[in-house]
């Protein structure tokens, strides 16, 4: 069975941090109950940035979750007060 991740990693302040991590938590559900192939997803914090790493079970899965309307409308319209730059997202395969 293959599996993929979606890195999204973001710029974002220490001072809007907490409010970012209430975005996570408000759609971690969402997200793990109505996106086709979603395995798990993790908040990972680092003092340059923010990254959050979700799982799937297929690389076209993890794409396709960057058209859905809760990514676009819900999650990206949520974090945008607090990003300090366009996100860096990446998709990678297991091998």
């Amino acid at each position: 069975m293959s599996k993929a991740y979606l890195q999204i990693s973001m710029q974002i302040d220490a001072a809007d941090r907490a409010n970012a991590a209430g975005v996570y938590n408000k759609y971690k559900a969402a997200f793990l109950d109505n996106v086709q192939g979603a395995k798990a997803k993790e908040l990972l914090i680092r003092e340059e940035d923010v990254q959050v790493l979700h799982e799937f079970d297929t690389v076209e899965n993890a794409s396709a979750y960057l058209q859905t309307e809760l990514f676009n409308q819900d999650v990206v319209t949520a974090l945008k007060p607090y990003l300090k730059a366009n996100p860096d997202v990446r998709i990678y395969t297991v091998a």
